[in-house]
C-alpha cells in the first residue's frame, strides 16, 4: 500500500499508514487488492478515528471482487465508485481477432480519505503519484495553470477521466480491424472465410458497449449524488463543487463517445455484412442468367440436331451433297438471332448510357 499526503500546495509519500488523520489536506490510500485484505483492519482502524465510519463488510468483499463491474453506491460515512479500466496490454490479438481485457478500479470516497484499490498491474496510481509529485516539487511558472487536487472527490475523477481516455483512444485500433474485416468482407475475388474472426470482433465490440453502459451508469449516479450533497456556505468550496460537477460531466461525455463510437461500429459491421450477401446474391444471379440465357440459345440448336438425328430415310436434306451446310447455316442464324435477342434484351450484358454534359 502507497499512502500519500496531498495538501493545497504539498503532495508526499508517507512511509507507513498513519494513526491519525495529517491536521490539513487529505490522504490517499492506493493498493492492490491483496494488499487491502492484508491491511484492512488498521485501515478501518484510521478510518474510524479520523472519519467516524469504516468501510461496509459488503462494500469490501466488492473491491476484493475481480468480476465486479462498474457501479456506484453511497452511504452516509463515504461514496463507493467501481470503473472498469482496460488492463495495460490494451487490446490483445488472438488470431488477429481484437480481445478487449478490463478489470474493476474501486474508489472509497470520504471527506478526508480517498482510498483507491487497483489490479496488481494496473498504472493508474503509479501514473498519478509521479505525476502529482513531479507538480509538487515543479517551480510555479511551470506547473501553469494546473494544480494539486483539493479533494479526495477531485482526485477520484482524475482518475476515471484518466481510466476512460484509455477507451477513447481504443476506439483507433478497433476502427482498424473492423475497416480490415469489412475490406475483406466487400472483397468479391476472394470468398470470405473469416467467419468465425468477424463473430469474435462482434463479440469484442458486445463487452466493450456492456462496460461502457456501465460506466455510464455509474457516473450518472455519481453525478446524482453530488447534486444532493449539502450546499457550501463558502464561496470557495462552492466554487470547487461546481468544477468537480464540471469534470464529472466531462467524464460523462467522453464515456457517451466511446458508446456512440461502438455502436456506430457495430451499425457498419451489420451493415457489411448484409452488403456481402447482397454482393453475393447479386453475383449468384449474374451467373444463373449468363447460364439460362446459354440454355436458351443452345436448346432450338438441339432440337434442330434432334430432328435430323431420327431414323427417316424421307427426311429433308439427309440425302443432299450440301444438307450440312444448309443445316449448320440455320442453327448459325438461330443461334445469331438469339444472341441479338437477348442482347437487346440485356440479357448478356449492360449498355453503357453516356452522360451528356
Amino acid at each position: 500500500m502507497r499512502v500519500f499526503h496531498v495538501a493545497a500546495d504539498a503532495f508526499s509519500e508517507l512511509p507507513t499508514l498513519p494513526a491519525q488523520l495529517p491536521a490539513s489536506g487529505f490522504l490517499w490510500l492506493g493498493c492492490a487488492r491483496e494488499e487491502l485484505e492484508a491491511q484492512l483492519p488498521a485501515m478501518q482502524g484510521l478510518l474510524l478515528r479520523g472519519q467516524g465510519g469504516a468501510l461496509v463488510d459488503l462494500h469490501v468483499s466488492d473491491l476484493l471482487n475481480n468480476q465486479l463491474r462498474s457501479q456506484f453506491d453511497s452511504t452516509s460515512w463515504y461514496d463507493l465508485l467501481v470503473i472498469r479500466r482496460l488492463l495495460s496490454r490494451g487490446v490483445a490479438e488472438t488470431d488477429g481477432v481484437p480481445a478487449i481485457d478490463t478489470s474493476p478500479v474501486g474508489f472509497a470516497v470520504f471527506d478526508r480519505v480517498l482510498l483507491s484499490v487497483h489490479p496488481s498491474d494496473c498504472l493508474v496510481r503509479e501514473h498519478f503519484a509521479q505525476r502529482l509529485m513531479a507538480h509538487a516539487v515543479a517551480a510555479p511558472d511551470v506547473r501553469g495553470g494546473s494544480r494539486l487536487p483539493v479533494s479526495p472527490a477531485e482526485l477520484t475523477m482524475r482518475m476515471v477521466n484518466f481510466i476512460v481516455d484509455s477507451y477513447l483512444e481504443l476506439r483507433r485500433e478497433l476502427s482498424r480491424h473492423s475497416g480490415q474485416l469489412q475490406a475483406q468482407l466487400m472483397d468479391t475475388r476472394s470468398p470470405f472465410q473469416r467467419w468465425p474472426m468477424l463473430l469474435e470482433a462482434r463479440n469484442a465490440l458486445h463487452l466493450l458497449e456492456d462496460t461502457c453502459e456501465d460506466q455510464r451508469s455509474a457516473v450518472q449516479e455519481w453525478l446524482d449524488a453530488l447534486d444532493e450533497w449539502p450546499d457550501e456556505a463558502d464561496a470557495g468550496a462552492r466554487r470547487e463543487r461546481e468544477l468537480l460537477r464540471v469534470r464529472s460531466r466531462d467524464v460523462l461525455e467522453h464515456i457517451e463517445r466511446v458508446l456512440t463510437h461502438v455502436r456506430r461500429l457495430e451499425q457498419a459491421a451489420e451493415t457489411a455484412v448484409q452488403i456481402h450477401f447482397s454482393a453475393l446474391s447479386h453475383r449468384t444471379n449474374e451467373i444463373m442468367r449468363t447460364l439460362t440465357v446459354l440454355t436458351a440459345i443452345f436448346l432450338p440448336l438441339n432440337l434442330i440436331t434432334g430432328f435430323f438425328g431420327m431414323n427417316f430415310d424421307a427426311l429433308p436434306l439427309i440425302h443432299s451433297p450440301t444438307g450440312i451446310w444448309v443445316a449448320i447455316t440455320i442453327m448459325a442464324a438461330v443461334a445469331l438471332g438469339l444472341v441479338g435477342f437477348f442482347w437487346r434484351k440485356r440479357y448478356l450484358g449492360t449498355r453503357r448510357v453516356a452522360s451528356k454534359a
